[in-house]
């Protein structure tokens, strides 16, 4: 995962970030298994919700999926647009009982059927399937919330994949491309944490042995949903938000895929994000030590748990964009020089906890044992972390009720100092001229240099500027 200095008794020590989201639970260890020819060059597809937003992107995804119409393919989709988005907004207004959430679903409704009037006929069966899937959200609301919000959450944002997957799979067979469709929740299965799945690869992996095979042996395409998968009740769960990539590598993974791509409306894997930076370039070629050092610090091109399944069986990950294809993209194996430009993530909406002991008593190891069991509880991920003789720093997402709780909890023992609206900032394979420059503008709260990473909490302030006024001197 990341690199981290440990320190041991009461001296000042520093740490780099822990983060749950990276922590691949328990994968089985690759096994030769004997399968049939069109399995050896099976792949995997990923398409996200910028490539399927409207018609015209759902037909562009069709296209590019012309040109690989001899191929066997397993191809995942997220939620169209910001549909995940607005069926948050739902989840809220439910827990509220304010009177919106059928509204606010009705209207997530009408911009899939408004797709789907510009892709079809208007008595095509797929306008049944989409409306069946939205039911199953309405018998949600028509109950009282539920005590376990993320249990909820779960069972109304999934219905986001499961109608655009219905609609994908229903243009390609429009459009003579033989597709068929497979809920994702026959083969990912999990453990009971709601919002955040734990895979459980001794059942996942048989299903998708069992189930995809002989649908790829029908028709060349199997259609799938990422985010979504089941408990072992059969109750909806998700791996995660954005988390799609994921699922893809869980499906390659299974099925010792050839490979698999990342559809992006980027160019591929770039050094910088350029909505916030300007001269970014692409990386061709990443090592998947790179990209899990990547991903682990922030970078949103790929999330954070999609590498590690595949590297395990040295499967290559592409990232293409869907807006030119025939681009090369880059490409992310085991077969990699390493030697990168300066590569710059930022994650916005920061919150920096400063933990102190009530009784001003060193931060011993029981005092971080039992923080740590609490952020684990309440799912709150440590970024980058920081301790003295009397006080434990750390940064982590805002998540206001979370961080609320967590102070809560702990307000016997320790007392806490918070700053919100913070920006981290990671360095990877930093320069002194990168770092000058980022530092432009900012407030450095604290800073953190290994050997190859770079991670500085900022506070963005406005420049100073002289006014054009005279000030009258003082009479004496």
């Amino acid at each position: 995962m990341g690199e981290c200095v440990v320190c041991s008794g009461h001296f000042e020590a520093s740490f780099v970030a822990v983060d749950f989201r990276t922590i691949t639970n328990a994968l089985p260890l690759p096994a030769k298994t004997d399968k049939p020819d069109f399995l050896h060059t099976m792949q995997v597809f990923k398409f996200g919700g910028a490539s399927l937003k409207d018609a015209a992107g759902i037909r562009n995804v069709a296209n590019i999926l012309q040109r690989h119409r001899d191929k066997s393919l397993v191809i995942v989709v997220s939620a169209m647009g910001k549909t995940t988005n607005a069926l948050e907004a739902v989840v809220a207004a439910h827990y509220k009982q304010d009177g919106q959430a059928q509204v606010l679903l009705d209207a997530i409704k009408e911009q899939h059927y408004a797709v789907m009037r510009e892709l079809f006929p208007p008595k095509h069966e797929v306008f049944a399937a989409v409306n069946d899937a939205f039911v199953e959200a309405e018998w949600v609301l028509e109950e009282p919330p539920a005590a376990n919000y993320d249990y909820a959450y779960d069972q109304i944002v999934c219905v986001g994949e499961l109608v655009s997957s219905r609609i994908a799979a229903a243009y390609l067979n429009y459009v003579g491309l033989p597709t068929q469709w497979l809920d994702a929740r026959d083969v990912i299965i999990t453990d009971n944490t709601y919002r955040e799945g734990w895979v459980l690869w001794d059942k996942t992996k048989p299903n998708a042995l069992r189930i995809i095979p002989p649908m790829l042996e029908k028709s060349p395409f199997v259609l799938t949903q990422g985010f979504i998968a089941s408990s072992t009740e059969n109750f909806t769960t998700t791996l995660g938000r954005e988390g799609s990539d994921y699922s893809a590598a869980i499906f390659s993974f299974c099925l010792d895929a050839e490979s698999m791509t990342i559809w992006k409306d980027v160019p591929g894997v770039l050094n910088a994000d350029p909505r916030l930076f300007e001269n970014t370039i692409k990386l061709d070629r990443l090592s998947y030590r790179e990209a899990i050092e990547m991903t682990y610090y922030g970078a949103q091109v790929i999330h954070p748990k999609t590498i590690k399944p595949l590297q395990n069986k040295s499967i290559p990950l592409y990232v293409k964009s869907f807006l030119d294809p025939e681009a090369p993209g880059t490409e992310i194996s085991s077969d990699v020089d390493e030697t990168y430009p300066p590569i710059v993530v930022v994650e916005k909406n920061q919150t920096l906890l400063h933990i102190i002991t009530n009784d001003y008593s060193f931060v011993a190891e029981q005092h971080i044992a039992r923080l740590f069991a609490e952020l684990s509880e309440l799912r709150i991920f440590v970024n980058v972390m920081q301790n003295t003789a009397i006080s434990f720093t750390i940064c982590v997402p805002n998540i206001p009720d979370r961080i609320e709780k967590f102070i809560q909890r702990i307000a016997d023992q320790f007392y806490v100092k918070r700053q919100d609206g913070l920006e981290l900032i990671t360095v990877r394979h930093y320069n002194e001229e990168t770092i000058a420059n980022l530092k432009k503008g900012r407030i450095v709260l604290f800073e953190e240099r290994l050997r190859n990473t770079l991670q500085m909490v900022v506070k963005n302030v406005p420049a100073v500027e002289r006014r054009e006024v005279e000030l009258e001197r003082a009479k004496g």
